[in-house]
Parts: C-alpha cells; sequence; structure tokens
C-alpha cells in the first residue's frame, strides 16, 4: 500500500466509544439477524460483544459449527472501529500485511453496532460464505 493511501485511511475520523451494549440490545440484533440467516437456509453462529471485544451473548443456530470465528471477527470490529470486510479487502489488495495486526480476522461479517453516533459494541456472523455472514450481519443492524 502506498504512503499517500496510508495516510488518507488514518485521517479518516471514526466513531467515538459510547456506553457498553446490553445483554438485552444484544439479544434483539442476534435475534435480527439469525432470522435472517434462517430465512436464507444459512446456518449461523452469532456474537456481540462490547466496546471492548469482550463477548457479551452468542448464538448458535443448529447444524453450524461452533464458531469462534464469529466472536473473534466481532471484537476486531469493535477493537479497530471498522466492519472487518475492511481488513479482508484491504489484504486481498496489498497482501497478507494485514495479518499481523492483533486480534483481526480479515474476513467479512462483523461489523461495529453504532447508537447514537457512537460504538457501542460489534455484531458477527459466521458459518457461510463472507457475504453470506455480511448480510445476516446487517440485518441484526438493522433491527437496532
Amino acid at each position: 500500500m502506498s504512503i499517500s493511501k496510508w495516510s488518507a485511511m488514518a485521517a479518516v475520523t471514526l466513531p467515538k466509544y459510547g456506553a457498553d451494549i446490553s445483554v438485552d440490545t444484544a439479544k434483539v440484533i442476534a435475534a435480527a439477524a439469525t432470522k435472517e440467516c434462517a430465512a436464507h437456509s444459512w446456518p449461523m453462529a452469532i456474537a456481540v460483544t462490547d466496546t471492548h471485544g469482550a463477548l457479551v451473548y452468542y448464538e448458535k443456530m443448529d447444524d453450524t459449527e461452533l464458531s469462534q470465528a464469529a466472536v473473534e471477527k466481532a471484537a476486531a470490529a469493535a477493537l479497530y472501529k471498522r466492519p472487518t470486510r475492511a481488513f479482508y479487502d484491504v489484504t486481498a489488495k496489498a497482501g497478507p500485511f494485514m495479518l499481523t495486526m492483533p486480534g483481526v480476522l480479515a474476513a467479512p461479517g462483523a461489523w461495529p453496532v453504532i447508537k447514537d453516533g457512537k460504538i457501542i459494541g460489534a455484531l458477527a456472523a459466521s458459518g457461510g460464505t463472507g457475504d453470506q455472514d455480511d448480510v445476516c450481519a446487517k440485518a441484526g443492524l438493522a433491527a437496532l
């Protein structure tokens, strides 16, 4: 990646952190994500973390693997304040340098949860393709 592109990325203003997501809110967005997955017959695991990447809620649909990837993707989205697709896209274009960042799982499917303009946690879906994971996670966010 060129220095000018890196500088442009660094200049982006990211949202600030707010109060951590509640378990009740985590359940609402996880239920919406799970409903979307079920509508497509995509069995997945859904993870919601707080702003520090600590697990708040986890749900695994029947006939899917126990997915630590969902937890790790949600933590990366919370800690680095961006969807994990951003890491995937950079890695695909610039090579594996991105994989050296602690706690980064460069796979689509996780998004920061933003309420009142502040990050309160993150939501991830895992078990399908990256695009399927993103569809389910975005459906969860839409429930907020």
